[in-house]
């Protein structure tokens, strides 16, 4: 199942709320003793997660197809940049991360399973039904590993995720308690993400691709140390501003731009040009819209509001950033006990 983006967290006796958890969407399949963990634009997680196939490994049910996320908590919070690192080609790397911060699947929906050695399809079972079973399915021996994510049908108190939480989860999720699993479509599920503003001290540009204009603001906000640290970008750029602008940054051009944590050069998925950036004096001020932090960055692309002559550059700092919650791993705690699941299969 896909979700809608809306403005608004809807609202009605139909829907169901769910965190929306920072990770690697999954679908985990197992038949016998084959294990099989795939993304959501279908290749293959299994290798890269041996603690997870682990975990699923220890369930008693021989026989079924759960959809959850695959996250990595490290001092009580989601690491989505611990993620990242474990899409090594080395399986001793891999291996090496999962002992040091092990993976957690948290699951929300269950597809299919067994009974009677039969296989059960969950599909076409309302959500409400399809949670029952879940709720039934999901098995102590996958213990810290293995949880199951929290479902209410109380929106203010899934809005209070987000106030308590601060920037640890990603939104919340509404489903249609009422309606199959729809694949692929996004007319049963609904996410809502807190849009939020900060101001951003220009500290770099890069060009645009096979252009000689600026394609990106590189953003930075002030630690108590007095660094300036990236923290993300702005491509939010009308054409009809960029000569002008490009004239405007080239002049200010001067390193060493950040002097902090600065933008990563070229990686294997960037070419040399979009890895080169342009360091620039720390004058200008923009106001940009974004929607999440990760490890004191903007996970996504921001949206360029506004110039803001009127600030201080060293005004932006990282106090305008959400402050941490309490982890997000109480919602797992608190609200999502695992229980034993019945022999099936």
């Amino acid at each position: 199942m896909e979700a809608r983006p809306v403005a608004a967290l809807p609202a009605g006796s139909q829907w169901r709320y769910e965190p929306k958890w920072d990770g690697f969407r999954c679908l985990a399949f197992r038949d016998g003793d084959d294990i099989e963990l795939r993304s959501k634009s279908g290749q293959s997680l299994g290798r890269y997660f041996p603690d997870v196939v682990a975990a699923l490994s220890a369930l008693r049910s021989r026989c079924f197809v759960l959809d959850g996320e695959i996250v990595i908590p490290i001092e009580r919070r989601l690491s989505f940049e611990a993620l990242q690192l474990r899409l090594h080609p080395a399986e001793s790397r891999v291996r090496k991360l999962a002992a040091e911060h092990p993976a957690v699947y948290v699951a929300f929906d269950l597809l299919a399973t067994a009974h009677d050695h039969t296989v059960v399809l969950l599909v076409d079972e309302s959500f409400a039904e399809r949670r029952r079973a879940l709720e039934e399915f999901i098995a102590e021996p996958g213990g810290d590993a293995l949880r199951l994510s929290p479902s209410t049908a109380d929106r203010d108190a899934a809005l209070g995720w987000l106030d308590r939480l601060g920037a640890d989860i990603d939104g919340v999720i509404a489903k249609r308690a009422d309606l199959p699993y729809l694949s692929g479509s996004r007319d049963g599920m609904q996410k809502y993400k807190l849009q939020r503003t900060a101001d951003c001290v220009v500290g770099g540009f890069r060009y645009g691709t096979d252009s000689n204009l600026v394609g990106s603001l590189l953003l930075g906000l002030y630690d108590e140390a007095g660094l300036l640290h990236h923290v993300g970008f702005t491509a939010t750029l009308p054409a009809r501003d960029k000569p002008e602008l490009t004239r405007r940054l080239e002049a200010l051009v001067e390193p060493p731009g950040f002097t902090g944590r600065a933008p990563g050069g070229p990686s294997r998925w960037s070419t040399a040009r979009s890895g080169e950036w342009q360091p620039l004096r720390p004058e200008l001020v923009v106001e940009v819209r974004y929607d999440q932090v990760t490890d004191a960055r903007f996970r996504h692309g921001t949206t360029l509001l506004r110039w803001r002559p009127d600030k201080a550059p060293r005004q932006c700092t990282f106090n305008q950033l959400p402050a941490p919650g309490d982890g997000a791993l109480t919602l797992l705690e608190a609200g999502a006990t695992a229980r034993p699941n019945r022999r099936m299969g």
